[in-house]
């Protein structure tokens, strides 16, 4: 691990779905956080002034840019880290966000797919994921789906969505789901997203949701150690 504090940026979409437990990693490890909120209109910071870049998630898609007039900047902001080789972590959107500007095709998913719901390791291996076990339960809340981008490994799966993770240049990495939501955040996201709980095979419930949620300590564990590989 890096002896050295990270200055660690993150992109922030809207005030619900913020870092969660990437905060108390960084904070324990003595990293330096800062962030680019979009909902307040924050200013982007220069490449040279971050070593890592985090996406969030958020409720939009990003095919949405009639609707956020910040999200082509983002995704200009997105592709000159990725050029100037910064480790970049994509959650959910964020994810979506990477696939699109490496080249890849992004688009609604046959089901959505809301709870907590298995993913299994793929059979190729990558040392991010070496010690992971071989499928585990963590907190989906999204819609879309993407192709892999071109040269990326693809690291998890799940019934309903093939494409949950992958990771290139081993900088690059992309998470359709939330290792990072802690109980807080998680009632953040049913509070805001209640309306999306609706009947469907791979949406639960708000009170299943809710009841699962010692998943989360679990799941920031994991996170903890895929960061600190990255790092």
């Amino acid at each position: 691990m890096t002896t050295k504090p990270l200055r660690i940026h993150y992109l922030q979409h809207v005030p619900f779905e913020g870092p969660g437990y990437i905060k108390t990693w960084a904070e324990e490890r003595g990293h330096i956080l800062s962030a680019t909120r979009f909902y307040r209109d924050d200013a982007l910071p220069a490449t040279d002034d971050f070593d890592w870049l985090i996406i969030m998630g958020g409720p939009m898609g990003v095919y949405d840019e009639d609707k956020f007039h910040w999200l082509a900047e983002e995704k200009t902001f997105i592709k000159n880290a990725i050029r100037a080789n910064k480790t970049i972590i994509g959650i959910c959107l964020g994810s979506q966000l990477l696939a699109e500007v490496s080249g890849a095709r992004v688009y609604p998913n046959t089901q959505k797919e809301i709870g907590w719901f298995p993913v299994s390791l793929t059979s190729g291996t990558h040392p991010l994921t070496d010690g992971l076990p071989e499928k585990f339960e963590v907190l989906h809340w999204h819609g879309d789906t993407f192709d892999l981008p071109e040269n990326a490994t693809h690291l998890m799966q799940t019934a309903v969505c093939k494409n949950q993770a992958f990771i290139y240049d081993n900088c690059v990495l992309g998470l359709q789901f939330h290792l990072e939501a802690t109980p807080e955040t998680l009632a953040q996201m049913i509070e805001n997203c209640r309306d999306e709980l609706v009947a469907g095979d791979f949406i639960q419930s708000e009170e299943s949701i809710l009841q699962q949620k010692e998943y989360c300590a679990q799941t920031n564990a994991y996170l903890a150690r895929i960061l600190d590989r990255l790092a």
